[in-house]
């Protein structure tokens, strides 16, 4: 790896599992001597609070974890997507998509193409006619833009999980409201600013092959490594959130926890660090290993 990167969205403090991933990405990084570079992936305007930006910062800061340059903001950098919109749409891959959530709930749990996975596009509006798209635009319908994936098949290597394939439906690359999609930014944002690993939740592993197809299309560089690290759980077998209590570092402080026994905390779950102990980040970089992180992964 010689760039490695985190990229939260500013919508609130970052609880545990945010910052366990924030932590072995920087590791990851920061043990082959590789840059670190933090991302405010702010696009969505209805969820993304400036005054977010500086707390989650400022944490991150706590735990030890630092990073170079000035951090990129996605809500600065519309041209760069827009750009690759244009490319996709002078190759022919991009369509508009006037269904609305109803329909496309509707028309996923329908029967469909068999190569596609379950409940993804079926491709609805990918042979609409010059007049069908107009009657929709004339009762008042914004389209969004999906691309024409045409179910490709991209594989891919993750440094936890394995070998993965994953066929690529007809997502949406930008909305009706006119805000870029996740997967067209994240590509974008990737490429361009040299990242070579990527490290963040599984829950995102399904993205994956869709920004693989990007990066492919676009003639984009491609990251060298993926790690998808497992999620962490509250008690009520619900994906940790802040709405289960003690899930923030402020929360964890006010318990009166120590940093180092957070940063502990942290590392001790992903087989960093025995259980119990308190650490300083820094003190986790020579001795980071992703065979640790990996075998305690599938160890959950």
């Amino acid at each position: 790896m010689s760039c490695g990167r985190y990229a939260p969205s500013p919508t609130g403090e970052l609880h545990l599992g945010n910052l366990r991933t924030a932590l072995v990405a920087w590791l990851a990084a920061r043990s082959v001597g590789a840059r670190f570079l933090l991302r405010i992936e702010d696009l969505d305007p209805d969820r993304s609070r400036d005054e977010w930006v500086e707390v989650q910062l400022g944490e991150l800061g706590t735990i030890g974890i630092d990073w170079d340059g000035e951090p990129v903001r996605q809500s600065d950098r519309g041209p760069l997507y827009g750009e690759a919109l244009d490319q996709l749409r002078s190759r022919g891959l991009l369509y508009e998509c006037f269904c609305t959530r109803r329909e496309i709930r509707e028309a996923a749990s329908a029967p469909h193409d068999p190569l596609l996975p379950e409940n993804a596009y079926p491709g609805t509006c990918l042979e609409l006619t010059a007049a069908e798209r107009s009657r929709r635009i004339e009762e008042g319908r914004r389209p969004a833009l999906r691309v024409r994936a045409e179910a490709a098949r991209i594989g891919f290597r993750d440094g936890i999980h394995g070998d993965i394939e994953g066929v690529v439906d007809d997502f949406v690359v930008c909305r009706n409201d006119g805000v870029f999609s996740y997967n067209l930014a994240v590509a974008v944002d990737d490429a361009d600013q040299g990242v070579t690993g990527v490290v963040r939740g599984d829950d995102l592993i399904d993205s994956t092959s869709r920004q693989i197809w990007l990066y492919r299309q676009l003639g984009l560089t491609e990251p060298v490594a993926w790690h998808h690290l497992p999620l962490l759980y509250g008690e009520d077998g619900e994906r940790l959130a802040k709405r289960h209590g003690g899930a923030t570092l402020e929360e964890r402080l006010a318990l009166g926890e120590t940093v180092g026994e957070v940063v502990g905390r942290l590392a001790s779950g992903i087989g960093l660090l025995a259980p119990g102990r308190s650490v300083e980040a820094v003190d986790l970089v020579e001795s980071f290993s992703w065979r640790s992180v990996a075998e305690a992964a599938r160890a959950r």
